[in-house]
């Protein structure tokens, strides 16, 4: 696979701008990538996680009480380069994306969520983007009930071919907020207004070069109080600071 890019050469995009209503009542005075698991931002984790397959460069973009993010990682040490891209009005997942344009440097980089974890494979996951000279990927996680999430369907090429609304209680793959894209996405999302990741690129991508990568793993995310609880939960031992 002699296209394949070293990860440390591949940026990753973190979109931590959201304002978490519904953690306000766990989590109020910080922003949802900062709450905290055994005494560390849930936002450590994460790159903890990401940088041990080899990437070195994370770009953060925060909004909401984006001082919070931008001060705690300027005062620590890290062992990977930290670059912050800050907006001054929501813009949803796309806009905080093309807000960040101009902080990319790789052709090639990695989207996710700020507020979930899946314990997958990233290296597995971006061999299978350039495999299949893909110009979106997709990582998927199978769930028992999809409700809440929305199913995303593929054919037997693993080409994703639509997306169902949620609300619908049956069991599928589902979207787990990581993303592995090409530069030339940029250019469809408009600049200085909100847009979505979700709801207004994917659809437009169906049958362009957009495939969904299946994890064998499980994902969680921190959006609700309950699901914050059971991150820490599964989280806490196998990622406690570090004295």
């Amino acid at each position: 696979m002699s296209d394949l890019p070293a990860l440390a050469e591949i940026d990753v995009l973190i979109l931590c701008g959201g304002i978490g209503s519904r953690l306000k009542p766990a989590v109020s005075d910080r922003p949802k990538p900062m709450a905290e698991i055994s005494d560390r931002p849930f936002l450590d984790i994460l790159i903890d996680h990401v940088s041990g397959f080899g990437f070195s460069r994370f770009i953060l973009c925060t909004g909401y009480m984006k001082d919070s993010i931008s001060g705690y990682y300027r005062n620590k040490t890290a062992p990977v380069e930290i670059v912050f891209s800050e907006e001054e009005m929501a813009l949803g997942t796309g806009g905080a994306l093309r807000n960040a344009e101009g902080h990319i440097k790789s052709r090639s980089f990695i989207v996710m969520n700020g507020d979930s974890f899946c314990p997958m494979n990233y290296r597995e996951f971006t061999e299978f983007h350039f495999a299949r000279k893909s110009v979106i990927s997709l990582a998927l996680s199978y769930v028992s009930d999809a409700s809440e999430y929305g199913i995303v369907e593929c054919d037997s090429s693993f080409r994703v071919t639509s997306f169902s609304e949620k609300g619908k209680k049956k069991e599928g793959l589902v979207n787990t907020g990581i993303y592995l894209m090409e530069r030339q996405v940029l250019s469809r999302i408009p600049a200085g207004r909100a847009y979505s990741l979700e709801y207004d690129l994917f659809p437009s991508y169906i049958g362009q070069g957009f495939y969904g990568y299946t994890t064998g793993e499980g994902f969680i995310d921190i959006g609700t109080p309950e699901r914050y609880d059971k991150a820490r939960t599964l989280l806490s031992q196998r990622y406690r600071k570090e004295t």
